[in-house]
């Protein structure tokens, strides 16, 4: 690849994506990064405040499935590479509202790549379209100890999860048809700062915080494994640099934890902090009807991205979770902010 890209970063302004446009804004200055994002709900430019004035980094707001506008943008920067994050990725709304996930998970992922492919045109010389996924497509794992290879048939059982892994089959069509040179990641459970707080981290940190109840489904007792947002980041960058064209690599925290013991965790850290007893807050767990198709246990196998390009999680998790919970307790104008929706009303008004 050249030394100097024009890289779109969709999704730029959300948890994961802020991270990303980060760390390519201040690692590669030679690099144009154009961070596009459509400001939804979880989309906020609050996460991407100490980069917005670097001379090598632009903001476009526009929604994906638009293709007119994706086709100006790609002929407007003169993109070489596409990050693929944007995408809506909460469980629950996918479960009220499939339709939004397969618009933009779906239509919205297709409308990127056939910006890419036409404008590219092949023999895609210096390309990539590099799109993030997630370990649901995978479907669920029992307790026997088994974890996620890249191999793995893919079983999707939410709304959520099909329209992702219908994304990621997109991507490898277009590859397999036209050429498109293509890499898929896919990755466990995130969490750090900036994550809007619907999420389970932020969320029951929020609770603790207002002495709210901190709703578990079922018993807790699913798995998830769990990465650092600036640990998926670095992969991200290394991946982008190094990754073999049209392969497939698993990124996660090799970090599995009951959603109850996480939970556990995370009272006992926001407690301290905040200069409470030891278990104040145990008495705010409140056991709520298990979500529908809650898989039991997910689990990524990093060691093809481990021993191929030489990545592996930077943090142990009790780090992480420290470092997460003081963000959050530190930067509580931020949570009031999203939490309140206030920030949406500004963006509605900026760019009517």
């Amino acid at each position: 690849m050249s030394k100097n890209r024009n890289i779109l970063i969709t999704g730029g302004a959300g948890f994961i994506g802020s991270h990303v446009v980060r760390l390519f804004v201040n690692k590669y200055p030679q690099y144009n990064i154009i961070n596009l994002d459509a400001l939804t709900y979880a989309g906020n430019l609050e996460n991407l405040k100490d980069i917005e004035n670097k001379p090598n980094y632009t903001f476009v707001k526009a929604d994906i499935c638009d293709y007119d506008t994706i086709v100006k943008i790609f002929n407007d920067y003169k993109i070489d590479s596409v990050i693929h994050l944007a995408a809506e990725s909460h469980v629950d709304r996918s479960i009220k509202d499939p339709f939004i996930f397969a618009k933009t998970n779906v239509l919205g992922t297709l409308t990127l790549l056939q910006a890419a492919k036409e404008y590219w045109q092949a023999p895609y010389k210096d390309n990539l379209f590099y799109h993030i996924s997630t370990d649901e497509v995978y479907g669920t794992l029992e307790f026997d100890g088994t974890f996620f290879t890249e191999d793995r048939k893919y079983e999707p059982h939410s709304p959520y999860s099909a329209s992702k892994a219908s994304s990621d089959h997109f991507v490898r069509a277009f590859h397999d048809t036209y050429g498109l040179p293509i890499i898929i990641t896919n990755c466990s459970n995130n969490y750090g700062p900036y994550q809007f707080p619907e999420k389970l981290i932020p969320l029951f940190i929020n609770n603790i915080r207002h002495n709210k109840p901190l709703p578990v489904y079922g018993k807790g007792e699913n798995v998830r494994d769990w990465l650092f947002v600036e640990d998926h980041a670095r992969a991200i960058d290394i991946i982008f640099h190094k990754g073999k064209v049209a392969d497939t690599y698993n990124i996660g925290g090799f970090n599995e934890w009951k959603n109850i013991d996480l939970i556990k965790v995370i009272i006992k850290t926001v407690d301290r902090l905040l200069g409470k007893p030891e278990g104040t807050s145990l008495s705010l767990i409140t056991y709520v009807t298990d979500r529908a198709g809650h898989d039991l246990r997910y689990a990524i196998d990093s060691t093809k991205l481990k021993n191929e390009l030489g990545w592996e999680p930077s943090l142990q998790f009790e780090e992480g979770i420290e470092k997460t919970v003081k963000w959050y307790l530190e930067n509580q104008q931020w949570l009031d902010n999203v939490t309140s929706g206030d920030y949406q009303v500004y963006y509605e008004r900026m760019y009517k």
